[in-house]
């Protein structure tokens, strides 16, 4: 039932059916009477299958139904998750859920943006890759932190990492809804890891849910210079919120650009000045 539940629901339904008439037609086929020579255990055999498929047909049925059911709930509970923050103007709207809520707002997000999303089943609040979503035939690891006191460290990162090296994923991104240390920010800059705050989840969350909130000041840390706010723009493909990018190689290397969060789903780019 558990595993239906990870299925959408209508494909629940149609297992129930197709086991129905599997198990059904098993336990309907004509049993061997006389036993001849060698046959003992054929009979035993078809025997054991019978019974089990008499009960098979209508049990399991049943559990794929539930499985429906509970996946139909479950869909029902991560759309409210997100119209609920979306409608939210408290700052905190995210900390109050549970951390199998948050993972569910989160897909719900990834899902709302067309990409195709695989909940692992976790492990708990910390347990490990939360959910593996594609589009356009590329690979995504996502690991979510409800962590609403501490700053989320660069281990995190760096162990998401390792798993995307692993099992060829083109990239990934961490979630949480509190903040990211600077060594974090720093470290993934340089290996296709996309970190996503609590301001920033909350943006992308009033886009897909079809809601705008306003531009937030964004700060910019530098080693040698003060903390500066600036206003991040929209992304022009997506309406996202940007994040400051340097070029790294071309006729550009070394200049900032403001660069969409979703790279490289995304390509959208926008000047600064």
């Amino acid at each position: 039932m558990d595993l239906v539940a990870l299925l959408p629901w209508w494909v629940g339904v149609a297992l129930a059916g197709v086991a129905y008439l599997v198990l059904q037609h098993v336990a309907s086929q004509p049993m061997v009477t006389a036993a001849q020579p060698g046959q003992v255990g054929v009979i035993v055999t078809q025997t054991l299958w019978r019974s089990m498929a008499a009960v098979g047909q209508y049990a399991i049925p049943v559990l794929c139904l539930a499985g429906a059911v509970m996946s139909a709930f479950r869909r029902h509970e991560r759309k409210q998750l997100v119209n609920n923050v979306a409608r939210s103007d408290a700052a905190d709207a995210l900390d109050g859920m549970s951390w199998q809520q948050f993972e569910r707002l989160v897909g719900e997000s990834f899902r709302l943006q067309g990409y195709d999303v695989a909940e692992t089943g976790g492990g708990g609040a910390d347990g490990g890759i939360d959910l593996v979503v594609s589009k356009d035939g590329e690979k995504y690891l996502v690991q979510c932190k409800q962590w609403r006191a501490f700053r989320v460290g660069v281990n995190v990162v760096r162990e998401l990492y390792g798993v995307m090296a692993a099992t060829g994923a083109t990239g990934g991104f961490v979630v949480t809804s509190g903040r990211f240390t600077e060594e974090a920010r720093n470290f993934a800059k340089v290996c296709n890891v996309y970190l996503m705050d609590g301001p920033r989840l909350r943006a992308l969350i009033s886009q897909v849910a079809g809601t705008r909130l306003p531009d937030r000041a964004e700060p910019v840390f530098r080693t040698s210079e003060p903390v500066v706010a600036v206003t991040a723009p929209s992304c022009p493909l997506c309406a996202q919120i940007m994040v400051r990018r340097t070029a790294k190689r071309g006729n550009n290397a070394g200049s900032q650009f403001w660069g969409c969060p979703s790279y490289p789903a995304c390509k959208g780019t926008r000047a600064i000045g």
